[in-house]
């Protein structure tokens, strides 16, 4: 499936309007779920992950992004309240520009948001079919659903060469399948030529 690549803004231009470079840790919180949001943020290194907790405290991954992604950034048109948390899961290098100066770089470059405006109606695309699937009582539906919608981030089309750097508890957490299910479905899925398994690395 070809899919258009998201947009990495051009780290030079976010810092003519004022950006700067944010280094953090391991298992460090960006912000939290309640917080409004203030920033525009763009990985240059290291990985994070969207996550919240359900009221058994139930963890649920709704994305891991990494190298040239950006996230949170579909808040910053709404006076509202992040839904998740934005914690790393690696050492980040991290480009975050406030979100008045971001509103005012989108004015002055419209080609810029004519690029955000498409990058987040493919998120929402694939957003809404990989929810579609998740109601399928079928463990291969939602595990297609879930890496269509990830490889959606993902630059290129080639078949079985998007690399799905998650674990499979990761993977359940994210479809609300058991870990033994993913386990199991992965590998029927290897079998039907859908994916491909290499030394427990995912290709799809």
């Amino acid at each position: 499936m070809k899919t258009v690549s998201c947009m990495n803004i051009e780290p030079e231009l976010l810092f003519s309007y004022g950006a700067e470079i944010k280094l953090y840790r391991h298992n460090e919180i960006i912000y939290r779920e309640g917080d409004h949001a203030a920033y525009y943020y763009q990985i240059v290194k290291g990985k994070v992950k969207l996550n919240s907790y359900n009221e058994e405290g139930k963890e649920f991954i709704h994305n891991i992004v990494g190298e040239k992604q950006s996230f949170g950034d579909a808040m910053i048109f709404v006076e509202n309240f992040y839904v998740m948390n934005a914690v790393c899961i690696a050492e980040a290098e991290i480009i975050r520009l406030s979100k008045n100066n971001f509103l005012d770089l989108l004015k002055n470059n419209p080609e810029v948001s004519l690029e955000m405006n498409a990058c987040l109606s493919q998120r929402l695309y694939f957003k809404a079919i990989m929810l579609q699937n998740m109601s399928s009582q079928n463990p291969v539906i939602r595990l297609e659903g879930l890496l269509d919608y990830l490889k959606s981030y993902h630059d290129g089309d080639c078949e079985k060469c998007f690399p799905v750097e998650l674990t499979r508890q990761q993977i359940a957490n994210l479809t609300g399948l058991r870990v033994e299910t993913v386990i199991r479905t992965l590998k029927k899925m290897e079998k039907q030529g859908k994916l491909t398994i290499k030394e427990r690395k995912i290709l799809y």
